[in-house]
């Protein structure tokens, strides 16, 4: 029985694993950003993209679960160490926190259609309008 355990594990850890959510920009965003860049952009410690364009992140409300997502999986914070890291911001004077969306389709849309938006959404929403510039 145990063997079987192992076996069945080791062939679940060998199955190639996808992303769900992307990292997106507008397809008219040149800017070269990295996974380094979009980390800084979200937490405020960059306001440019490596172009020097201006960015302009956008996250969606509090307790969606591909806010949730981006924000263990890229930030590498939950969702109370978010809301508190920017509401020291906030409260110093020292930042404004990314603007909020309501759903995946308004993301896309505002990001496809304004070059200094970044977002993310589920992978399967991403079209030719938006670049993919990472995954979670």
């Amino acid at each position: 029985m145990k063997a079987k355990a192992v076996l069945l594990l080791s062939l679940m850890c060998a199955l190639p694993v996808s992303a769900a959510n992307v990292i997106i920009v507008s397809a008219k965003n040149n800017s070269g950003i990295d996974a380094d860049a979009v980390k800084r952009i979200y937490l405020g410690k960059m306001k440019a993209f490596p172009d020097g364009s201006k960015a302009l992140p956008l996250t969606f409300e509090q307790g969606n679960d591909v806010r949730g997502a981006f924000n263990t999986g890229v930030l590498g914070k939950s969702e109370s160490q978010y809301s508190a890291f920017w509401s020291k911001l906030v409260f110093t004077g020292q930042g404004t926190p990314p603007e909020e969306v309501s759903t995946q389709e308004e993301m896309l849309q505002l990001v496809a259609d304004n070059p200094n938006t970044i977002g993310f959404v589920d992978e399967s929403l991403a079209n030719d309008s938006v670049t993919v510039v990472g995954s979670f």
